[in-house]
């Protein structure tokens, strides 16, 4: 699994737009990739800024290509989104799950 990690940072007034933005047209579209695996959003409150995190998992670099092009660390960020953002990363990087420990819920049997 292939972890496609990406930064950027907006104002607390966009930030509930940016996380709109997300769940409602970038992570419907990225289900729509094969091999594409899930993502996450996360945010920290800074006095400077909310800061951004977006992980996306792929099952392998090939995906990958099919959502970013023949450049895999080309950050892919539409021009609604770019207006919401005061910073973000042109690059992305990537990384390999060696780990994993994600509670699961309890199943009756």
């Amino acid at each position: 699994m292939i972890a496609r990690l990406w930064t950027a940072d907006t104002t607390p007034t966009h930030a509930p737009a940016y996380a709109e933005h997300l769940r409602t047209r970038v992570l419907p579209a990225l289900n729509a990739i094969e091999g594409y695996a899930g993502g996450t959003l996360l945010e920290r409150t800074t006095p400077a800024a909310v800061e951004i995190v977006v992980i996306t998992w792929w099952r392998s670099l090939e995906a990958i290509r099919g959502f970013a092009g023949a450049d895999l660390e080309h950050a892919v960020v539409a021009d609604e989104a770019a207006r919401l953002l005061t910073r973000f990363d042109h690059r992305v990087r990537h990384f390999t799950m060696v780990a994993e420990d994600i509670p699961r819920p309890a199943t009756t049997g």
